[in-house]
């Protein structure tokens, strides 16, 4: 998507803000309690927002989440999204549920990127995203068009927390990747600000929440950490580049989706594969379509033209009558899903903290 990411003035959204300045002084869930180092009565901010249509919180921000245990996203059993980052007014937690029957979204934050948080809302839950833009040419892509109204691109405005997971994503398995990143977040991150939460993980006094480290920490990791964590040379060292950089990458946010593909292409190490990953979460860019991924052409080729031998070539082809919403057409075939039998073990997976 071009455009400046621009979050929206609190005059310019319907619902608008409730209780800015509100000290609430009560836990958010029940049974929580204020974090560690924080005194009783620093409560969070809070926002009130109606979006213009159906908004699915699970759809919009799953994408954010990477993998079971993400120390940086939670659930809770009463529906409520919960979400640790990193802002550029420090950090913040902003919990985000459905009201009225899904007609509003409640949110509420903490910590000094709250008010960041709440500016950003309307944004984060696919303002910014034009759906009626989609027309969907093929019957398997309409049916899960329709029964998935709710589904908005998320845009964070945040480069650098959807780069690096995505960096340590590269050519291992899921389960390696999504284990780096709660080790190394838990490990050098900090304790999100706000409520404890209830569920496993939230311990005595403590949410179980996490901010990741900052650019300076990811750079002071030791070498025998990144192995303990099963992050191989190449990996730790295209993350290494890119925090050096980071206040570059993170301008990338604000620029079209071919120049700020370019932006993180110039750092050795980030190719076609992680810019589109990271921009369909930062920039909410509708129509980077993901190539260079192990599978991905082989499920749509199966699912579109029964072919489970496409190359990314096929599957551009075939994802061509969807030009500039291409992101949209892949996730909704994802969602759909028909994947193509297995013909191949799968990918083997490489532990080097053992090694």
């Amino acid at each position: 998507m071009a455009g400046r990411f621009t979050p929206p003035s609190r005059t310019a959204v319907r619902g608008g803000w409730t209780g800015v300045a509100r000290a609430t002084g009560q836990p958010a869930v029940a049974g929580a309690a204020p974090g560690p180092g924080r005194p009783a009565g620093a409560g969070g901010r809070s926002r009130t927002w109606a979006p213009d249509g159906p908004v699915d919180l699970g759809l919009t921000l799953g994408p954010l989440r990477r993998g079971p245990g993400d120390p940086t996203f939670r659930t809770t059993p009463d529906g409520s999204v919960w979400r640790a980052t990193r802002t550029p007014q420090g950090p913040g937690t902003l919990r985000v549920a459905l009201g009225d029957g899904g007609g509003r979204v409640v949110a509420e934050a903490w910590g000094p990127g709250a008010d960041w948080l709440l500016e950003a809302l309307p944004t984060l839950l696919g303002a910014g995203d034009d759906p009626a833009a989609f027309v969907p040419r093929h019957r398997l892509v309409h049916a899960s068009h329709r029964r998935r109204p709710g589904l908005r691109l998320t845009r964070t405005g945040l480069v650098l927390e959807s780069l690096i997971p995505t960096i340590l994503e590269q050519k291992v398995t899921s389960d390696e990747a999504y284990r780096a990143w709660r080790r190394l977040v838990r490990q050098y991150g900090e304790p999100a600000p706000g409520p404890a939460l209830p569920g496993p993980g939230a311990g005595p006094g403590g949410s179980g929440l996490y901010v990741m480290p900052d650019p300076r920490t990811w750079l002071m990791i030791p070498s025998w950490d990144w192995h303990r964590a099963g992050v191989d040379s190449k990996r730790s060292g295209t993350i290494l580049r890119a925090v050096r950089v980071a206040a570059r990458l993170e301008e990338a946010a604000a620029m079209a989706l071919p120049e700020a593909a370019r932006r993180l292409e110039l750092v050795p190490g980030i190719g076609p594969w992680t810019s589109a990953e990271t921009l369909q979460r930062s920039n909410g860019a509708a129509d980077a379509v993901t190539t260079g991924d192990l599978h991905l052409p082989g499920i749509i080729g199966y699912a579109l033209a029964g072919d489970r031998d496409a190359d990314d070539d096929r599957m551009l082809a075939l994802l061509e009558p969807y030009a500039g919403q291409r992101h949209r057409a892949a996730r909704l075939i994802l969602l759909a899903g028909p994947t193509p039998p297995r013909r191949t073990p799968k990918m083997r997976k490489t532990d080097i903290a053992r090694w």
